[in-house]
């Protein structure tokens, strides 16, 4: 279920919120197109035979696809609807604690961390945790910073 908010008041009130995204499939098709726009040419991600003689025996997808997919499960978890509009600021703490192997399901998780008022709307701080579906340690977690603006409703 999204976080949904009409204004700053519900803004304040969601934070601690929190949500979770539907599985996605990672194909290698997807981490061979990533590489090919990003350069990524690792063969960690992209040889089947080179990746059988690692520790991870197969394909993993890039850490920064997986992060790539944020804007995807965010879309599906955040409904920021009494705003003008809303922009992605940055991240802190980006990390990759384990390896995505290739055909794995990953979903997020999104909890709205903090709202700082700033002038004409707000600074959105929202922990993303990416979980594989197999368990175990998170795919990637980071610390997401978006700023929305023209709040309704205060």
């Amino acid at each position: 279920m999204a976080i949904i908010v009409n204004n700053l008041a519900e803004l304040n009130a969601a934070v601690g919120q929190e949500a979770v995204s539907q599985w996605h499939l990672v194909t290698q098709d997807a981490i061979n197109k990533f590489a090919e726009v990003t350069g990524d040419l690792n063969p960690i991600h992209l040889d089947q035979e080179f990746a059988r003689q690692t520790p991870f025996g197969q394909t993993i997808a890039q850490g920064y696809y997986v992060l790539s997919l944020a804007p995807k499960f965010i879309s599906e978890l955040w409904e920021p609807r009494g705003f003008a509009f809303g922009v992605l600021y940055g991240f802190n703490k980006v990390r990759f604690p384990a390896p995505l192997p290739t055909s794995s399901r990953i979903r997020m998780r999104l909890r709205l961390a903090s709202v700082e008022p700033k002038p004409g709307g707000a600074l959105i701080t929202a922990e993303l945790t990416f979980e594989p579906e197999a368990g175990g340690k998170p795919v990637c977690v980071a610390e997401y910073l978006a700023q929305v603006y023209g709040s309704q409703g205060d």
